[in-house]
């Protein structure tokens, strides 16, 4: 995996990491309100955008990290040859959804900060902030699964490695 991708995808799920926390506070506001002397309003809608922010910039890295459920029954019981053009037909699919995914969140991104749609809400929240988080998550994961759609199609192994040659993993 080239450089300035690991950085991007590294970035991306780091930026996850802090959305995922900020679920954590969003949660933690709303339950602790019953001690304030107001109603913590729109906590659960702003846990909401930010949980969806964090679960698409985690995509790319966990794509990265081999941690996407493969289902590998029939990979297992097939030759070499066989399990070579199956491997190829699936990451060619995989990347071909994911270019569609990140083309449309991307435009629903465009289209809102276009139309400057807001949250029906109590806090009329851009809802390109969110739909951008979003749209740079889908693009990233298209990025690294197209990386490793040209790698399985030139021979190369489907096993993402770092710059210093140790494999990715989520759990380590």
């Amino acid at each position: 995996m080239n450089s300035l991708l690991h950085r991007l995808v590294v970035a991306a799920a780091l930026l996850g990491a802090v959305c995922f926390v900020g679920v954590e506070v969003m949660i933690l506001y709303q339950l602790g309100g019953q001690f304030l002397a107001y109603i913590p309003r729109s906590a659960d809608e702003f846990a909401g955008y930010l949980m969806g922010a964090s679960a698409f910039l985690a995509l790319a890295y966990t794509f990265v990290a081999d941690e996407h459920i493969r289902v590998t029954l029939v990979l297992d019981r097939v030759g070499p040859a066989t399990r070579r053009v199956l491997e190829r037909f699936a990451i060619t699919l995989a990347a071909a959804l994911a270019a569609y995914l990140a083309w449309h969140v991307s435009k629903m991104a465009w289209q809102s900060w276009q139309l400057d749609e807001r949250s029906s809400g109590l806090i009329a929240l851009p809802m390109r902030l969110p739909q951008a988080a979003m749209a740079f998550g889908a693009t990233t994961f298209f990025l690294a699964v197209a990386e490793r759609a040209w790698r399985v199609w030139h021979g190369e192994s489907t096993q993402l490695e770092l710059v210093t040659g140790e494999v990715l993993r989520a759990d380590r």
